[in-house]
């Protein structure tokens, strides 16, 4: 694989519990791939292993080629991995410019949130627990964004959004994969507006992929989709 993220064989967990069983995916560059599954999947432990907040057990994270093998998030945005999280990683007490700044302290401006994100600009004085949730979930997106991440990894993009809302922010993240050429790995739980986004997907259940394809062949296969979020489905597809 020349670039993006790649995942082999991860196994890995929680002290001497183990909640992810070898999976593997591949997101090349400019391509989004959603992951999806009911809760306690293991979506999120797979996020933390690919910026390397948990250790692996076994297996490997690769971007551009070059492996994720440190614990450090310094050596996570080195190789150019973009993490927004479930709860956001926002100061809620400052406005957004300083959020932004925070992570920006050596550009005079941000002159490039105003191009990738227009709606930004006129809230750079807000404090950022004052905004919608909206409006912070694309603070969070623009705060990982300014470090020009080659992957990007976000949890849980549109929880508690309005649909309105989330489709918004999912065509967003669509338009910065196909003009920045970026990776992107998306956990989400709103099924249909993120397959519609998306270029490959793939469904989590008890630490396994249970379903690997195209976003169209996930779409197409929506009973075996409901089974695996419901119970009824054990057998990798």
């Amino acid at each position: 694989m020349s670039g993006g993220l790649e995942v082999r064989d991860v196994s890995a967990g929680y002290g001497h519990i183990t909640v992810l069983h070898d999976v593997g995916l591949t997101v090349e560059p400019g391509e989004i791939c959603c992951m999806l599954g009911p809760n306690g999947a293991g979506k999120t432990t797979l996020l933390l292993a690919c910026v390397g907040q948990l250790p692996l057990k076994s297996g490997s994270v690769l971007v551009d080629g070059q492996p994720m093998s440190s614990r450090r998030a310094s050596r996570a945005a080195a190789l150019g991995i973009g993490f927004v999280p479930d709860n956001r990683g926002l100061f809620l007490q400052l406005t957004v410019a300083e959020n932004l700044k925070l992570v920006h302290p050596w550009r005079s401006s941000l002159d490039e949130v105003a191009d990738l994100f227009p709606a930004l600009p006129p809230l750079m004085s807000r404090q950022v627990g004052l905004l919608s949730g909206g409006e912070q979930q694309m603070v969070a997106i623009a705060k990982a964004v300014l470090f020009r991440p080659r992957v990007l990894l976000i949890d849980e993009l549109t929880h508690g959004l309005a649909p309105i809302i989330a489709e918004k922010l999912l065509t967003m993240v669509h338009g910065l994969a196909r003009q920045h050429g970026t990776a992107v790995l998306l956990v989400e739980q709103t099924v249909e507006m993120a397959l519609a986004v998306s270029d490959h997907a793939l469904v989590m259940r008890q630490g396994h992929v249970v379903m690997n394809g195209t976003a169209a062949e996930i779409h197409a296969r929506r009973d075996l989709l409901e089974s695996h979020y419901f119970g009824a489905g054990h057998s990798a597809a």
